[in-house]
């Protein structure tokens, strides 16, 4: 038991050399879910001292629930392997027969000393990771190494999904590193955390790896792996990961299906898109939502809404995501008319406007150069718009030079964002712009003061299977001599049709 520990301690720090962290982009998840806290390095750097902690104090019998209090349960646990699931196991059924809460339940049979079942272990981990609860999480682990449960395949897997959770991707490595026996719950589940940090080359490295053991994927590495694909936008591996999907018959199953369908429309290849969509036998409300969605994100207004009507003739019930990928559709299209009505048929089909609906609709009026009509929509809206309902005014404003009402939409959202230093530096160019040069000033010592800086923006192309990302104002590219010769030669091309160039500094 210490030997492991120790070996856990000092193989952790070796591993940082295989791991790199990755570049963070815009990821199409992020769209479906909300963003996880960071965790202080405080809380993270106690990790290995906490498993030993806890191992010493149940060498003394001293092991108590973290709350203190004393649950009484009466209730058996199933100790066979089989009994223990997890959620890339396909055979999982998410369902638990134990009565009351799994981590008071744990605590209380390892102080009476009763026997602990492996189900017991990896659903109690899990809900650490659901409740996001990282102390008792690791507590769990020091109990694990004390009943002998890391051998066990689901524990394992629960474990790198519980750390992977906390951004601790090398944690999260350094137990499927240890663990004795692996399957395919396990590869999966590493290639799921390396996702979740938007390293594609991990995780087609340990797809490789666990090809090369004979290990059969099933449909869940799959659709981790696409979804990594659409992080990055690799399209060429994509493309490849489609390919070994209709080779081993996923092809067929309708949620791998709409992973392909995302992650086409994503790197921006409807028409291949389309031809998953029709070629589906079945088609669930996510593969519609799914297509009409891609549509609206690469600007095909007509054939977003086109499908949509098909969705309505064939008696599928559209949801709250299906109206904003409609509206989404009809904003970048400026499909006014058509877009106020398909927000106002919500209610018709039982869905009530949230915050993104009303965002579409501000931003669909501000394009269309609607000011005063986006300005009253958001007054009479029945809840408090954000930030982002602000800045969608904001950036509506600026585009068409009404200074008044940019202030007034800037001064909001800074209300709401006073940390936002893009909305600070557009406030600043409003006052400049009306000639208003002590407001600018003071807006300008305000972010000084405040610490905030803005984040440069990026972009990023994909060659022969590599992305390359550019960065606004770094020189430090490889190949920036050469890219800065072409841009010039392509300007005076330009000029010599008589193109005149654009300052886009201001």
């Amino acid at each position: 038991m210490n030997k492991l520990l120790f070996r856990y301690g000092i193989r952790k720090n070796l591993l940082l050399t295989k791991i790199n962290k990755p570049l963070k982009g815009q990821r199409f998840l992020d769209i479906l879910a909300p963003k996880k806290p960071n965790v202080t390095k405080n809380h993270r750097k106690n990790h290995l001292q906490l498993i030993e902690d806890f191992l010493q104090t149940s060498s003394e019998q001293n092991c108590k629930h973290p709350t203190d209090k004393k649950p009484s349960f009466s209730c058996s646990v199933e100790s066979n392997e089989q009994n223990c699931k997890h959620p890339f196991d396909k055979t999982s059924s998410f369902s638990c027969s134990m009565e009351g809460d799994s981590i008071s339940l744990l605590f209380k049979f390892h102080k009476e000393g009763s026997k602990i079942g492996v189900s017991l272990v990896s659903n109690t981990v899990s809900l650490c990771s659901s409740k996001r609860d990282f102390s008792v999480g690791i507590q769990v682990h020091g109990m694990v190494i004390v009943n002998g449960f890391l051998s066990n395949v689901y524990v394992g897997s629960s474990l790198i999904t519980f750390y992977s959770n906390f951004e601790g991707i090398v944690d999260a490595y350094q137990v499927f590193d240890e663990m004795p026996v692996r399957n395919v719950v396990s590869w999966s589940t590493m290639v799921y955390a390396f996702a979740l940090e938007n390293d594609l080359d991990m995780c087609l490295k340990l797809y490789k790896g666990m090809m090369g053991l004979a290990l059969r994927p099933n449909e869940f590495t799959f659709t981790i792996l696409l979804s990594a694909c659409m992080g990055s936008g690799c399209f060429g591996h994509g493309r490849s990961i489609h390919c070994h999907i209709i080779v081993m018959g996923y092809e067929s199953y309708v949620h791998v299906a709409n992973a392909v369908l995302s992650m086409y429309c994503k790197c921006g290849e409807v028409k291949d898109a389309f031809d998953v969509f029709e070629s589906m036998k079945s088609k669930d409300l996510v593969s519609w939502n799914s297509m009409i969605c891609g549509y609206g994100q690469q600007g095909h207004g007509i054939q977003a809404i086109e499908l949509f009507e098909e969705m309505k003739k064939r008696k599928v019930r559209p949801d709250s995501i299906t109206f904003l990928g409609v509206l989404s559709s009809c904003r970048h299209s400026g499909f006014v008319k058509e877009g106020m009505s398909y927000f106002y048929s919500m209610v018709d089909y039982g869905v009530k406007p949230e915050l993104d609906h009303y965002s579409c609709i501000v931003d669909l009026l501000g394009r269309a150069r609607l000011l005063e009509e986006a300005r009253e929509f958001i007054k009479k809206m029945p809840i408090q718009p954000n930030g982002v309902i602000w800045g969608s005014l904001l950036m509506s404003c600026r585009l068409q030079g009404n200074f008044w009402l940019g202030i007034e939409a800037a001064e909001n959202r800074l209300a709401l964002e006073p940390w936002s230093a893009s909305t600070h530096l557009q406030l600043v160019n409003l006052y400049a712009g009306l000639g208003y040069w002590d407001q600018a000033a003071r807006v300008q010592k305000l972010m000084k003061d405040n610490g905030l800086k803005r984040d440069p923006g990026y972009s990023w192309i994909e060659i022969s299977n590599q992305v390359f990302r550019f960065t606004a104002e770094d020189i430090s590219v490889g190949h920036i001599k050469s890219i800065a010769c072409l841009v010039d030669m392509l300007v005076d091309h330009m000029k010599s049709f008589g193109v005149e160039e654009i300052d886009y500094s201001e």
